[in-house]
């Protein structure tokens, strides 16, 4: 099993544990903050096991029906859960303004602060090893859980904050405006998820700083006159790179090739956490004006 995948099996049963302990205690105390964080953890639970099998799928080798194999699928994996946390967000906004109207009261704030203070510590170890697993594998999957999980913490702090001030000055409005502030926090956090992941399924270039290290190592050749079309994407922890290098139109078919084996290497050495899909087509002299369709890409 690899890293990624054991990562998302600790997260799922971590996620189930904290959502049976927060919904019983949610449930009888009556407290919103602690009901909401338990929803969420709820939701933590089937995102958890969703990318489990969203990284399963984009391990798979390229193959005649996806010859690029699957990557894209933890993009889509990180829009779908951006997309549940915010559905997660706007629910528990309901549910705050709700008891808010009924004039809902709070029960077992004790119970509720050990559980929430358990909650805090288990949920802080989980977002460590989901950074350096992150890290480590560079996986976009894992970088959403990583954040998600995240944002538990700072309502997981919220919720404590909510339950020790309702229990001192039995104001249960304070409940309701953190739970709503927890909420809104959720839904925000959730819009970084969605934007990364429609970037990647979109095809987004790879920062510009990198592009410019890519043309700089192009053009350090002394054999190659010019360059058009270089395109890049990235897709997990693949950088697909696609460029027209133009020759002198006496250069030797295999000279050309060893230069691009040699700038291809190079052009590797960027970073070398990463996997470079590179693509050089060789030209003999400047086509680029016959290009009209792409002209604007370089």
């Amino acid at each position: 099993m690899t890293l990624q995948k054991k990562a998302t099996v600790v997260s799922s049963s971590v996620a189930a544990i904290l959502t049976l302990i927060k919904l019983v205690v949610g449930i009888a105390s009556g407290s919103v903050a602690v009901l909401a964080s338990a929803v969420d953890s709820v939701l933590d639970m089937f995102v958890s096991v969703f990318n489990y099998f969203a990284i399963s799928n984009a391990e798979k080798p390229a193959d005649k029906y996806f010859n690029y194999g699957r990557g894209k699928i933890e993009a889509l994996a990180s829009v779908i859960e951006g997309t549940i946390i915010t559905l997660s967000g706007l629910f528990l906004l309901y549910q705050a303004i709700e008891k808010a109207i009924n004039g809902e009261v709070s029960r077992y704030i004790e119970e509720s602060l050990t559980v929430m203070i358990i909650s805090l510590v288990i949920t802080i170890s989980l977002v460590i090893y989901l950074n350096y697993v992150s890290k480590k594998t560079n996986s976009m999957v894992i970088k959403a859980d990583a954040l998600h999980y995240k944002t538990d913490v700072y309502s997981n702090v919220a919720v404590l904050a909510s339950l020790l001030l309702v229990n001192f000055t039995g104001y249960e409005i304070i409940d309701v405006i953190i739970g709503g502030g927890i909420s809104l926090y959720i839904i925000y956090s959730a819009y970084e998820l969605i934007q990364d992941g429609i970037l990647v399924l979109l095809d987004k270039a790879v920062d510009q700083t990198t592009v410019k290290q890519i043309e700089k190592i192009l053009m350090s050749e002394e054999r190659v006159n010019n360059l058009h079309l270089l395109k890049t994407r990235e897709v997990g922890n693949r950088i697909f790179v696609e460029v027209h290098l133009v020759f002198d139109c006496l250069i030797t078919l295999m000279e050309a090739h060893k230069i691009s084996d040699k700038i291809e290497n190079k052009i590797r050495k960027i970073d070398k956490e990463k996997n470079w899909i590179i693509n050089i087509h060789m030209d003999p002299y400047d086509d680029f004006e016959s290009n009209d369709e792409e002209h604007d890409l370089h």
